[in-house]
C-alpha cells in the first residue's frame, strides 16, 4: 500500500515554486510575519497550512 502523506513542512525554495514567487521574497514574507515559519534547530521550515493561510488572506484582502 502506498502511503499518499503531503509534507507538513516545506523549505523556502519549495514554498517559493509553490508559490509562483521567488525564494528571496519568501524570506522577506516570513521576516516581515506575513508567513509563517518555524525554526528547527538552524533550520527555517513553512508549515504547508501557512501557505494555504497566506494565500486565502491574499484573496480576503483583494475582494476587499
Amino acid at each position: 500500500m502506498k502511503d499518499d502523506l503531503s509534507p507538513l513542512l516545506v523549505r523556502p525554495e519549495e514554498a517559493a515554486k509553490l508559490l509562483g514567487i521567488g525564494r528571496t521574497k519568501v524570506y522577506a514574507l516570513m521576516r516581515c510575519g506575513a508567513l509563517r515559519s518555524v525554526r528547527i534547530d538552524g533550520l527555517r521550515r513553512i508549515p504547508a497550512a501557512a501557505l494555504t493561510e497566506f494565500v486565502a488572506r491574499l484573496e480576503q484582502e483583494q475582494a476587499a
